[in-house]
C-alpha cells in the first residue's frame, strides 16, 4: 500500500489482488471507506493533502490550494478545492473536506499544469491563472487575501507580469488587474 499513499481504488486492488485484504482491514478498522470505490488506511487520512486525481477524476487543484501551494498567502484552506467543469456530477467524500468548483469549460481547462504537489502527481492551475483567479473572485475571498496575493505574486522574483497580464485579457479582467497592479507597483 505504500506505492498508493494510502488510498486505494479499485484499479489498486484488482491489480494487486488485495480486495480479499482490503474487505479484511475494513472489518477490523484499519482501512476507511470514503465513498464508493475509494478506500483509506490510517496512513491516508493522516496526510493533509490526498490524491485528487484518485477521489475527484479530473479535477484540477484551485483557488486556496493554489494559492498555498504557491506559497502566495498564510490562509491555511479547510479544505481542498478543486476545480470541475460546470454541470459535472462529482460525488466527494465527507473526509477529507474538498470544496469543489464549478467552472465552464473555458475557464476550467485554462492554465492547468502538472505538479508534484505533497509527492501526489496533480493536476493544478499556473500560478499566473491563479492570481487571476484571486482578482477574479476578490469579492468571495475577500479584498485583504486578493491583496495579500497580490503583493506575494510582485515580490516573487519568478513572476511573470506577462503572462499574468494575458490570463487576465482572457477571463476578462484585464482592465481591473491593471487597476491593482499600477496601484501596487
Amino acid at each position: 500500500m505504500e506505492s498508493t499513499k494510502g488510498i486505494l481504488t479499485p484499479r489498486d486492488i484488482d491489480e494487486e489482488g488485495r480486495y480479499y485484504f482490503v474487505r479484511k482491514a475494513m472489518d477490523a478498522g484499519d482501512v476507511v471507506r470514503l465513498k464508493k470505490g475509494v478506500y483509506a488506511t490510517q496512513e491516508g487520512l493522516a496526510n493533509t493533502m490526498v490524491d485528487v486525481e484518485r477521489i475527484v477524476p479530473g479535477g484540477v487543484l484551485c483557488l486556496y490550494s493554489a494559492w498555498e501551494y504557491y506559497g502566495l498567502t498564510t490562509q491555511l484552506p479547510g479544505s481542498i478545492y478543486v476545480a470541475v467543469e460546470k454541470h459535472r456530477k462529482v460525488v466527494v467524500p465527507e473526509f477529507p473536506p474538498i470544496t469543489l468548483c464549478y467552472w465552464d469549460q473555458k475557464f476550467y481547462e485554462m492554465g492547468v499544469v502538472e505538479a508534484n504537489v505533497a509527492g501526489y502527481k496533480m493536476h493544478i492551475y499556473e500560478m499566473e491563472r491563479s492570481v487571476c483567479d484571486a482578482v477574479r473572485f476578490r469579492n468571495k475571498v475577500g479584498m485583504d487575501v486578493m491583496t495579500e496575493i497580490l503583493r506575494a505574486y510582485l515580490r516573487r522574483k519568478d513572476r511573470n507580469i506577462a503572462r499574468l497580464t494575458e490570463y487576465a485579457g482572457k477571463m476578462r479582467i484585464g482592465t481591473r488587474m491593471m487597476q491593482y497592479l499600477n496601484v501596487m507597483v
